[in-house]
């Protein structure tokens, strides 16, 4: 794990990129936390009520991670918002580095493990929401239920396949298969 170590202090030694993570992993947590309440908060946005409490609701919602998930799908909600953030920085840094000549392989399993994670987002009263919300479509909703963590194993899949995709990117930055100028 060196590799990322060394990899994730050249990239976040430069704010930008460490602006870039914190902003992106808020914006993932805060749509894994909303998206049980997202009917709640769009009557909240188009009521009467002071502006204060228009923030102050949706503010008080992200506080819902301790209570509406299952400490599984607490940890790793958080962990799938910061390797989210990670691997854009990484990736954003990587293309700049590369200038559109990067690797397809470690891309590719970035948008992969971006895509899986999406899908594992969910608490504990509604499962993986976004998966079970796609398969419902489909008619195999109740297929989620015979899963032995009841669809959270999406949720810890997208986890696994971030960390590989944040492991293979540093892995691109740390050993480049050319020369790159430093930007």
């Amino acid at each position: 794990m060196s590799i990322v170590v060394q990899a994730l202090r050249k990239v976040l030694r430069r704010p930008l990129y460490v602006i870039l993570a914190a902003i992106v992993g808020f914006v993932v947590f805060m749509f894994a936390t909303w998206l049980p309440n997202l009917g709640l908060i769009a009557d909240i946005l188009r009521s009467n009520a002071p502006l204060a409490q228009k923030i102050q609701i949706p503010v008080s919602l992200l506080g819902s991670i301790a209570t509406n998930f299952s400490l599984l799908s607490a940890s790793y909600t958080i962990g799938i918002a910061v390797f989210f953030g990670l691997n854009v920085a990484l990736a954003v840094f990587l293309l700049r580095r590369r200038a559109m000549n990067a690797r397809h392989s470690g891309m590719a399993t970035s948008v992969l493990g971006i895509v899986s994670g999406a899908f594992g987002i969910g608490c504990a009263a509604c499962g993986s929401f976004l998966f079970t919300t796609i398969l419902a479509w489909f008619g195999a909703a109740s297929a989620i239920t015979l899963l032995p963590l009841a669809g959270a194993e999406f949720g810890l899949l997208g986890l696994a396949l971030l960390m590989l995709s944040l492991y293979l990117t540093a892995k691109q930055i740390e050993s480049p298969a050319v020369c790159i100028n430093k930007y």
